[in-house]
């Protein structure tokens, strides 16, 4: 052991020095994708709402923190995920016309900062914060879900009456597009067919009840498939249209996109 010990060593380390350093591009795109400026102000527009999100999830973290008594924790993955995204930023400004600008300065410039405070705050402060005034952003992916599982739970159901033997669960999914078309206050087209729901619900599964031990499948008289047809098809075509009374809580999104 001791002869071991005051050998001398078979080799010594390379010290590292920086020219050595060897740029990560795990990320990027295999093929070189060219932006322009219209394109970059989208996908910029993509990456300010994910970071939002993020940053919102990790603010409701804080608060569940502080009321177990528990001194508020940045998660691993809000750093890994938040870092990302950035990464993901300041490549998408490297395709605009030269000098590069800041990406705080963009945001600024192109209105980014307005549609996204809790964004603009995290890139100064680098920590997550919640706003005193609730950003107007906030309803824009609620109301984009809502959207979306209204004309999804439309075309099931027009599926399901079309070819399904049996309508047992008609009554249900009708009951839970209600539930939805109630959630859209004030917006004439959604109320008029809410209350189309509520004139023949009742009449409606009425008809769906069966002899007690029968083993014949619920089945909807022609009239009311032919009504749920009808009304399937209004709730598609004035979500797929997009009236003005859909659109308030996307106006400032859309107006964004108008202005690239």
């Amino acid at each position: 052991m001791a002869a071991v010990s005051f050998s001398e060593p078979l080799s010594q380390p390379c010290i590292y020095h920086e020219k050595l350093k060897v740029e990560l591009n795990v990320k990027r795109p295999l093929t070189p994708v060219h932006l322009n400026p219209e394109q970059v102000g989208l996908e910029m527009l993509y990456l300010c709402g994910q970071l939002d999100l993020l940053i919102r999830a990790q603010v409701q973290q804080f608060q569940e923190q502080l009321r177990q008594d528990c001194s508020p924790e940045e998660s691993d993955t809000f750093h890994e995920q938040g870092t990302d995204i950035i990464e993901q930023m300041l490549q998408c400004l490297e395709h605009l016309p030269k000098p590069t600008p800041q990406l705080e300065d963009y945001l600024d410039m192109v209105g980014l900062s307005t549609l996204y405070p809790r964004v603009e705050v995290f890139l100064i402060q680098g920590s997550p914060v919640d706003m005193l005034e609730k950003p107007q952003m906030d309803d824009y992916f609620c109301h984009i879900g809502r959207l979306n599982q209204l004309l999804v739970l439309s075309q099931q159901l027009e599926e399901d009456v079309k070819h399904l033997g049996s309508h047992k669960y008609i009554a249900h999914q009708l009951s839970v597009i209600y539930q939805v078309l109630n959630s859209f206050r004030g917006i004439e087209p959604l109320s008029i067919l809410k209350e189309e729901i509520e004139a023949n619900f009742k009449q409606m599964k009425t008809s769906l009840v069966t002899d007690k031990g029968s083993r014949q499948e619920p089945q909807l008289p022609a009239q009311y498939i032919s009504w749920i047809l009808e009304l399937t098809h209004n709730i598609t075509s004035t979500v797929s249209s997009l009236p003005e009374e859909l659109t308030e809580d996307l106006s400032l999104a859309m107006t964004f996109v108008s202005q690239l």
